[in-house]
């Protein structure tokens, strides 16, 4: 079943980050991807880290950057983040749909990052692209588990 949130949820992802407070701290799990994806734009670590259990385990799927895929906890995120910051200097979430289920929430996205530094072939200004597919599990209203499935466009 198609999110009857997703279209709320795609205006949220256009505010400005201080509009509303009472989405600052979201209780439905709808919500809270909306405001990891806002957070990872606006480089907002703190809140991220917040969202998840510390046992949470992050999956990406094997893609041009993670070749073989790449599994890790939570305890690797603020320095994968720090990385990405680097790297990018920035990045949006453009919401395409989602569908929930109890406590699982799927998101596919289209992510566009800009890059402050060269990577691979791609120099500094550069833009790279990924339609991406984000299913995430929710326990006691912590993120548990997130596993990505990205599709960059060449480069």
């Amino acid at each position: 079943m198609r999110c009857t949130e997703c279209d709320e949820m795609a205006i949220y992802l256009q505010l400005p980050l201080h509009v509303d407070s009472e989405l600052m701290n979201p209780s439905t799990n709808l919500e809270k991807v909306a405001r990891y994806l806002r957070s990872i734009e606006n480089g907002d670590f703190a809140y991220i880290a917040d969202l998840f259990s510390p046992d949470a385990v992050l999956e990406q799927l094997p893609n041009r950057i993670y070749p073989n895929g790449i599994k890790s906890g939570v305890s690797s995120m603020a320095e994968a983040f720090e990385k990405g910051r680097k790297l990018l200097s920035s990045q949006s979430y453009e919401l395409k749909s989602c569908v929930a289920d109890g406590d699982k929430l799927s998101v596919e996205v289209l992510w566009t990052g800009t890059l402050a530094a060269a990577f691979g072939s791609l120099a500094a200004g550069s833009q790279m692209r990924a339609h991406s597919a984000m299913f995430f599990q929710f326990k006691d209203g912590k993120i548990v588990n997130r596993r990505n499935y990205d599709c960059f466009e060449p480069w």
